[in-house]
């Protein structure tokens, strides 16, 4: 994943928090087998049909929002700011128009890991489409 800088974003309205977004692009890793993986986030973003890599496999740009730094695992799932953590999370949006799909992304870059979680079911199906497309 390459992640651009981020810039700041005034709130919609008065007194709305200032957030930071940029845009993304997932990199296709040559040779890569991803099918366990794919298998083990269709479980994730809850997906309702499996997802193959194609045989060619592109880059898939993204806009991400960053919606936190220094957060820690809750128990059953989730983030949380106190107590203070190594987890930065945000929110990556995929496609356009009415293709458009949101995931969460928690990484936790001292462990090297990182864990996707569905912001709604209904968007599972799309981006492990997008996903699958790079993996």
């Amino acid at each position: 994943m390459d992640f651009g800088a981020a810039e700041s974003v005034p709130g919609k309205a008065a007194g709305d928090p200032v957030v930071l977004s940029g845009e993304g692009t997932l990199l296709p890793e040559p040779g890569s087998d991803p099918s366990a993986l794919l298998t083990e986030l269709q479980k994730a973003l809850r997906a309702k049909g499996a997802a193959t890599a194609p045989v060619t496999k592109i880059s898939v740009p993204f806009t991400y929002v960053k919606i936190g730094e220094h957060l820690s695992p809750v128990p059953g799932g989730g983030f949380n700011a106190s107590p203070p953590g190594d987890w930065m999370g945000m929110k990556l949006i995929f496609g356009d128009g009415d293709r458009v799909s949101e995931v969460y992304l928690h990484i936790n870059v001292s462990a090297k890991k990182a864990q996707f979680s569905m912001k709604d079911p209904r968007y599972g199906d799309l981006v492990l489409t997008e996903l699958a497309k790079a993996l």
